[in-house]
């Protein structure tokens, strides 16, 4: 009997969506409902959800569960660490990353939404708009974040008061209006009853909108990172040396950015070398064209000197060349940042040594103003610098191409991940 392949699933769309929220708005319940109404839930973690919500006491099933993983999270009722849930709906499949509330793991936020297509925003409706709610916003604005939903949470706790709603939607439009993002919507809900979530809530007829489910499955996903330009950092090369491939040299790496094709004319950065594709590999395969995010091998016309970090680009678009960097730099360390102390930044393939030299302001979250502070940049503190790099870089700005406008900083004395930097 011939056996067909349903290839529905794979064709379907992916948004990756992170979650954010001041510590106790409710989240990892939020998620929780989301999975459960759309039956994304599978029969052993339910009974897991199910047996634990009795341990604690708790007289109903407790949604937030599903996704608090560690058992500190789970004792504590909070987020610590970055969770990731998948699940999917006949119309999308969808990526969740339930980041923490706490202002002590705002760079677990920015880790979790930094491949995010869109950010769901909680709102306490008792509490309003808090400075962790203004934080997290700035944050999806300054990651490239194109669509937020604003969920303005326990509705059911102020008699789901339309005038709560709309006034917490009028003061967050006001940071729109400073920061704009290109999508911003609004929703009334209710995650641990579930009004508004997966089914529309009959206890807000006020609310004529979609629910968070439905606004999931239709705002737009801006992924084409195959139409940008071309950028492919060389990972490795390949020299087999055997006597089926004895001459043979390929360029490895991951298309970043755009789309290339047997034959083109290539720009090699940093060096400005000029050539020809002479045939693209996927595996064992040969491929007439390649686009991101493929990883792929490449020949090249000229016997060249190429090494991992080289940039493989077109021509007449033409990343940026230089040895000074203006960013924006999120610190994850307990140890202030030090100005002109010798930091390891790693940007994809390449890395090198920097010095951060000139501070600019730090982000005032309460205010989401820029204040011109030359105190050291603390962690979880966001800041704009010139940094002066050991030999040029090659990039773009993080708002063009995420991969090659982003990096990190390692102190290597440590070897420690201590800052997150996004290229202006």
């Amino acid at each position: 009997m011939e056996h067909k392949t349903d290839n529905t699933y794979l064709d379907m769309e992916l948004l990756r969506f992170t979650t954010a929220g001041s510590v106790d708005d409710g989240k990892s319940t939020l998620i929780g409902r989301l999975l459960y109404d759309s039956k994304s839930i599978f029969e052993d973690q339910l009974e897991a959800v199910q047996k634990a919500s009795q341990q604690k006491g708790d007289r109903y099933l407790d949604l937030a569960l599903f996704t608090d993983g560690l058992r500190s999270e789970r004792q504590q009722g909070i987020t610590i660490d970055v969770a990731y849930r998948y699940f999917n709906t006949p119309k999308r499949k969808f990526i969740i990353a339930d980041t923490p509330g706490h202002i002590q793991y705002t760079r677990n936020m920015v880790t979790g939404a930094s491949t995010a297509n869109a950010a769901v925003i909680l709102v306490d409706a008792r509490n309003g708009i808090t400075e962790q709610t203004l934080r997290h916003y700035y944050i999806a604005y300054l990651l490239g974040i194109r669509s937020i939903i604003v969920c303005v949470n326990k509705m059911d706790l102020v008699n789901y008061s339309s005038d709560t709603y709309f006034r917490i939607q009028d003061e967050l439009q006001r940071a729109n209006q400073k920061f704009p993002v290109s999508q911003i919507y609004f929703i009334p809900i209710s995650a641990l009853r579930g009004d508004n979530v997966v089914e529309p809530s009959s206890n807000m007829p006020w609310y004529t909108g979609p629910t968070l489910r439905q606004t999931l499955e239709t705002i737009p996903i801006y992924n084409h990172s195959h139409q940008g330009p071309l950028r492919i950092p060389i990972q490795y090369v390949i020299r087999p040396l055997s006597e089926e491939f004895h001459d043979y040299r390929g360029y490895a790496g991951r298309i970043e950015s755009g789309t290339i094709h047997k034959g083109d004319k290539i720009l090699i950065l940093p060096s400005g070398i000029q050539t020809e594709i002479t045939s693209i590999h996927l595996g064992q395969s040969f491929l007439e064209e390649a686009y991101a995010p493929l990883s792929i091998s490449l020949t090249l016309k000229d016997d060249l000197d190429l090494d991992r970090g080289d940039f493989i680009c077109h021509a007449d678009q033409p990343p940026q060349i230089s040895s000074t960097i203006e960013a924006m730099i999120c610190w994850f360390n307990a140890l202030p940042m030090q100005v002109n102390h010798l930091y390891t930044i790693r940007q994809s393939t390449w890395e090198a040594k920097c010095k951060i030299v000139n501070q600019y302001y730090k982000l005032n979250f309460h205010s989401l103003t820029e204040e011109e502070n030359q105190e050291p940049l603390k962690m979880n503190e966001i800041g704009r610098f010139i940094l002066k790099t050991s030999r040029p870089m090659v990039f773009d700005s993080y708002r063009l191409i995420r991969s090659t406008g982003s990096f990190i900083l390692i102190d290597d004395n440590t070897n420690e991940t201590v800052g997150a930097g996004m290229i202006q």
